[in-house]
């Protein structure tokens, strides 16, 4: 198998130093250097990694409106989210530099360009030069997480080349919305990324038919979190008398572009998964269905993806 035709992967499920940027930035930039050790050339981490997943809205009547604790966590969250224009993604951005590897990873973005006090779910593509190659702001938050989360908008549905695949992804339900998997299957993607903050039963079902449907590769990429993992001195300390032993417990995999295991998946453990990826597999499956290609019918049904960057105001000054 020729270097130009493979690519070795890895699926980093790790939990985060829950709801610590810092420290959850020094842990990813550990496991990054874990994958280029394995020979990876592309390492993929969980939905809202970075600084964590909202918890605590479950567990303590998130949706009471005007609740003063409400507010005391959420202004928790915002201090630890990311503000990728100050910084806070830079020590990542260096090691992929420095190591030569693509990276994927989930963060929740406190986005300047939207005044700087709501966050996304965002998922950060980061390319074997250390250069943000685009950042896509999860479209629908689901149940809970609109309580925290702000929608985002289509500006980063892209795909990127690594090696000789086209890589997108998406966070977690955003996996399951055929028109958001259209627009990067239309884009030639051949290598999907679902990023999900943990559990079985999001990637035991979803990940086989992903790449069945789009016969390419498919990473999916759990967190896990304890109730261990929770600081009793934190302002979300209040969950720690209803939420359960284990939040989320990975079930992160990898499938083929034929719907079989490549690696099953993995609960309850952090772990590096790794796989050499022969992209001839993918034109293989293609012979018998191109969902964008052979397989399409444009004169029929087509897809309209706006990709603007959505703001409150546009601004027009005067000349210098």
């Amino acid at each position: 198998m020729s270097q130009s035709k493979s690519l070795m992967v890895g699926v980093a499920q790790i939990a985060p130093v829950w709801l610590d940027r810092e420290a959850t930035v020094a842990k990813v930039v550990e496991w990054i250097g874990k994958a280029a050790d394995a020979g990876c050339g592309f390492v993929v981490f969980g939905e809202a990694l970075i600084p964590g997943y909202p918890f605590w809205i479950e567990h303590t009547d998130g949706a009471r409106f005007n609740s003063p604790s409400q507010k005391t966590m959420h202004a928790h969250y915002l201090d630890q989210a990311v503000q990728i224009e100050a910084g806070h993604l830079d020590a990542v951005c260096r090691a992929a530099a420095d190591r030569q590897i693509a990276v994927m990873v989930g963060i929740i973005e406190r986005a300047a360009d939207r005044g700087g006090h709501s966050v996304y779910c965002s998922l950060v593509h980061i390319g074997a030069d250390g250069v943000i190659a685009s950042v896509h702001r999860k479209l629908q938050p689901t149940y809970e997480e609109r309580l925290s989360w702000a929608a985002g908008d289509g500006h980063g549905l892209q795909v990127h080349d690594i090696g000789p695949f086209r890589v997108g992804g998406l966070n977690c339900f955003e996996n399951w919305m055929p028109l958001s998997r259209a627009a990067l299957y239309a884009q030639g993607e051949d290598l999907h990324v679902a990023v999900w903050p943990g559990n079985l039963r999001n990637t035991e079902g979803t990940t086989r038919f992903l790449a069945q449907e789009g016969r390419s590769f498919v990473l999916a990429v759990s967190g896990l979190l304890q109730r261990a993992d929770i600081p009793a001195n934190s302002p979300m300390a209040a969950m720690l008398e209803t939420c359960p032993d284990v939040l989320a417990d990975g079930g992160s995999c990898i499938a083929g572009p034929d719907g079989a295991w490549i690696v099953e998946p993995v609960v309850g453990e952090e772990a590096l998964l790794t796989a050499t990826l022969d992209h001839t597999l993918v034109l293989q499956e293609r012979q018998n269905m191109d969902i964008a290609g052979h397989y399409a019918r444009p004169d029929v049904t087509r897809l309209v993806v706006d990709r603007r960057r959505q703001s409150l105001a546009s601004f027009i000054d005067d000349p210098a």
